[in-house]
């Protein structure tokens, strides 16, 4: 199944590298895959952080997983929300925390960063919300292919690019999400 859906995907990961990059090889679990999966409603998206997995539940026994990255300890969104936004390149800005934590790295991107292929939300983000407010935590791309399948966010749900746009147009506006801890 994941190469049969590379394949209708708009570019490979490959497609654009960044100058001076070597290709990326995913490891072939994090490729997009139907899976035996129950216990969800059809619709919405379960992720397992610890396994490094966000699952869109397909029906009572099946799901398409997506291999992801996920927040460094102690960063990491848990619990329930829903889609509240969806946005095509969307563009960025560094949370109040995160540039109190490293401002060096962050301070000066605090006027935000239009969208683009060097945006660290990538090509989409779906933005959580729980109780009508946004959680400020998100599933996007990211132009760091090579943090599929670590823990090392700021406690974003991240995607390949590729994977986050067949994502995007499956799930829409009020999907319900749980990251279960």
């Amino acid at each position: 199944m994941g190469a049969g859906l590379a394949a209708l995907l708009p570019y490979s990961v490959n497609a654009h590298p960044l100058p001076g990059s070597k290709p990326f090889e995913l490891d072939p679990k994090f490729e997009p895959q139907t899976v035996e999966f129950s216990g969800y409603v059809r619709g919405m998206l379960v992720i397992i952080p610890r396994d490094h997995f966000l699952y869109l539940v397909e029906s009572d026994r099946s799901a398409l997983r997506y291999g992801v990255g996920v927040g460094k300890a102690g960063l990491a969104f848990r619990g329930e929300a829903v889609v509240g936004r969806k946005a095509k390149w969307p563009s960025w800005r560094p949370t109040d925390n995160m540039i109190r934590r490293e401002p060096a790295k962050y301070a000066r991107y605090a006027n935000g960063v239009p969208g683009g292929p060097n945006n660290p939300l990538g090509a989409r983000a779906l933005y959580l919300y729980r109780d009508g407010r946004d959680t400020l935590y998100r599933i996007h791309g990211t132009n760091q292919p090579w943090s599929i399948g670590k823990s090392v966010s700021n406690g974003c749900i991240r995607m390949l690019n590729d994977h986050v746009i067949d994502l995007y147009e499956r799930v829409p506006e009020g999907a319900k999400v749980i990251v279960i801890a």
